[in-house]
This record gives C-alpha cells, sequence and structure tokens, in this order.
C-alpha cells in the first residue's frame, strides 16, 4: 500500500515547537567500551526535520542512539532531547520518541496488531485507543491485510515494517530508525524509503535516519551528520555539503588509476576510484577540467572518457571520510 493512499489520522504529525533550535544536542560526548572508545568527546546538535546519522559499520552511530535513549551511560560529556537532560531525564524522553531498533524484537506467539497494541500500552497509551492505533499504523506500513498473523511467520522485509508500525503506534514527537532497511528486497526497500520520505516531508515527523548507507540517507534527509571512528567526520544541510563549490567530472583512463589518484589528490583534488579503471574527481574552484588533462599529459596517462556529473553525497562521504574530522564539526 502507497502512503498516498493511508487515511491522514494512520500517522502522527508531529512538529517540535517552533522556537527549538534543535531536537537533540550533544556537549563533548564520550561512550567507552574496556579499551575501545565508541564516541570521541562528540559536540554536535540534530536540526528539526529529517537527519541522516551516517558512517561505516563501527563508527558509533548505534552508540549515540542508545546513550540518547539513556541505555548506555557515557563517560563524559552532557546529552539533551528536546532540552532535557538525559542523564536525569531519560524515562520521560524515551516516552516521547519512537525507536526503530536494528535488531528484531517482537515478542514470539503475538499477532502483529496485538503485539503492536501491547507496545502501545507500553507508551502511556490505554488499551483501546492503543488496538486503535494498531490497526491503523499497520496498514500505513503495509500490514494491514497480514496483521492477524503471527509475527514470527513474518519475512525479513515484513518484520523491519513491523518494527516501523511499533515506533510509531504512540504518537512520538521523534523517531529514531536505525538501519529501517536492513535485510530488505530492492522493492521492499524502495517502499520503506518512500515510507520514511512521507512521514519526514509530508507528515513533518522529526527523525533521525542511522545508515551505513548513503542513498538511503540521500533519498529521506535534509540535513546529515557523518561519523567516523567515534567522531564527527563533516555535518550539515545535504544540499549545501553536496554544493559546496567546485565541479564534479567522472573520468576514464588508460594507465595505473591507484597512482594517478595519488598524483590528484597530490595537488590538492578530491578524488576516488568508482571501477577498474574510472574515478570521480572533484576540481575546486578556480581549476576546470583542463587540469585533469594536464596533470595526466605530464604523468602518462590517457584520458579516455571525461564528462561533468553532479556532486552526490557519496562524495560528501568519502571526502570526510578519508581527509577525517573536520575542524569546524
Amino acid at each position: 500500500m502507497s502512503p498516498e493512499s493511508v487515511p491522514s489520522p494512520a500517522v502522527p504529525v508531529a512538529v517540535a515547537p517552533a522556537a527549538a533550535a534543535a531536537v537533540v544536542e550533544l556537549d563533548d560526548v564520550s561512550v567507552v567500551y574496556g579499551k575501545n572508545e565508541a564516541l570521541s568527546r562528540v559536540t554536535t546538535q540534530f536540526p528539526l526535520g529529517a537527519v541522516g546519522l551516517l558512517g561505516p559499520n563501527g563508527a558509533g552511530k548505534s552508540t549515540m542512539i542508545k546513550a540518547l535513549l539513556g541505555f548506555v551511560v557515557p563517560t563524559r560529556g552532557q546529552m539533551q532531547v528536546f532540552g532535557l537532560d538525559v542523564r536525569h531525564k531519560a524515562a520521560a524522553i524515551r516516552a516521547r520518541i519512537g525507536y526503530m531498533p536494528e535488531n528484531d524484537s517482537h515478542i514470539p506467539g503475538m499477532n502483529a496488531v496485538t503485539f503492536v497494541a501491547y507496545c502501545g500500552q507500553l507508551s502511556g497509551l490505554p488499551p483501546v485507543d492503543a488496538m486503535q492505533r494498531a490497526h491503523e499504523v499497520l496498514y500505513y506500513v503495509g500490514l494491514g491485510e497480514a496483521r492477524y498473523r503471527n509475527v514470527e511467520t513474518y519475512s525479513t522485509g515484513m518484520k523491519q515494517r513491523i518494527k516501523l508500525a511499533q515506533a510509531l503506534v504512540h504518537d512520538p514527537d521523534l523517531l529514531f530508525l536505525d538501519e529501517p532497511t536492513n535485510g530488505m528486497d530492492p522493492k521492499g526497500r524502495d517502499e520503506m524509503l518512500a515510507l520514511i520520505h512521507d512521514l519526514a516531508h509530508a507528515k513533518r515527523v522529526n527523525l533521525i535516519l542511522s545508515s551505513h548507507l548513503l542513498p538511503d540517507v540521500e533519498h529521506t534527509c535534509d540535513h546529515v551528520i557523518v561519523m567516523d571512528k567515534g567522531r564527527i567526520a563533516t555535518q550539515g544541510p545535504i544540499a549545501t555539503l553536496k554544493g559546496s563549490g567546485g565541479s564534479v567530472f567522472e573520468l576514464r583512463i588508460k594507465g595505473d588509476l591507484p597512482s594517478f589518484l595519488d598524483v590528484l589528490r597530490s595537488q590538492g583534488l578530491d578524488a576516488h576510484g568508482t571501477d577498474e579503471d574510472v574515478m570521480r574527481v572533484l576540481v575546486p574552484a578556480g581549476r576546470t577540467a583542463r587540469d585533469l588533462f594536464m596533470m595526466a599529459a605530464s604523468h602518462k596517462v590517457q584520458v579516455r572518457h571525461l564528462r561533468p556529473s553532479v556532486p552526490t553525497l557519496e562524495d560528501v562521504f568519502i571526502d570526510a571520510i578519508e581527509g577525517g574530522p573536520r575542524a569546524d564539526s
């Protein structure tokens, strides 16, 4: 079922107060597991709207979410959600958050509508209201026809959908979505992303989407925070980060690709390989494609194909991860 066909009461319309500068704030936060520093002195803000929390596996994304929920206690620093201190108001914060965890969280032996209604009651809804909301959100996520089936009979994609349903049932002010497309086939993944986009842009639900998949974040979010090795690598509005100046070119060459990438980087260009003999190069303002041809000629590299491209979130991500944390982050 597409989002457009769902009655409007089926999902929350949660808009934070206009005066709020950020829904989530972290100030000098570190989390240590044994000798491993999962978060390292992180300072950042999550603005209103749809924010992508992007980074490779192990970057610290899930640890940050668990810390904001009060499940993990930082070794240093302060965190606020809705202006409330997480250390002292974790229960009050969790009552206003919908959390879609990365791992399965259903209860064996319960059908979908009973499980989602039960989650609604745990979040404070009266039983009758919880059951009504359960039916509504299950239809919204595309499980209306399967809502009386036991959850353990569901496919991986259906289990992802029910996790979204239980996160929505109590009409939260903020959604935490941790790898929401995990294990889904291409069709199911597209449908899940359409639901998330609808929540963020049509229903105006504030959400934080944690993912290592760049297209998921680029399709659904307006703002991104890129993490690497427990630190903030870069952050900002996606449109601004993609349009930070310069031009992007795709090159197909004949020659030693890794060596030529090193040459380009030594000249201050952001470059990365995308295929055996193809690369993407960000040429800063004031330089042109002619500079690429000149560098190729001087290093005996033949340019077989060159065409302008448009900046993508992948360019931003690779630049942030390979370049290390930004000074203003």
